[in-house]
């Protein structure tokens, strides 16, 4: 079992990691959570540039409501241990669908039925036939 080390410059650890660096360093911690409770179908998305709130959506999917709330435990013990804030997370109790924010990234771990009803990714994404809607 590896360990991944994130060192945070307001942690006066690593002051020339960048903001742009964050996101990437946070989604490899998620990844590798994701890996190891094998979470099935993991899609990163990049929404830097569609939204404020966050620069990279990570989705996922768990076999089970155990699964899922293994999987977004692993996230939130290896983020606290690196000593990146979880600003938040829903839906522990249900696991059905838990959303844990991790400021830069946003973790969506979901049933496979929950995670094709809402299509998350189809959300979030500009690309194929769809148009971006014009707000009115």
């Amino acid at each position: 079992m590896s360990t991944i080390v994130i060192r945070w410059k307001n942690q006066g650890v690593n002051s020339q990691m960048s903001d742009s660096e964050r996101p990437e360093q946070i989604v490899t911690l998620v990844e590798h959570a994701l890996d190891e409770l094998k979470a099935q179908e993991v899609q990163v998305l990049n929404v830097s540039n569609l939204t404020s709130i966050t620069d990279r959506m990570v989705i996922a999917s768990g076999r089970s409501n155990r699964h899922v709330k293994s999987i977004a435990q692993e996230i939130v013990r290896k983020a606290k241990e690196q000593n990146i804030e979880v600003l938040g997370s829903e839906g522990e109790q249900e696991g059905e669908w838990v959303l844990i924010d991790l400021a830069y990234v946003v973790v969506h771990i979901m049933l496979p039925r929950v995670r094709d009803f809402y299509k998350l990714e189809k959300l979030w994404s500009l690309e194929g036939d769809s148009e971006p809607v014009a707000a009115t």
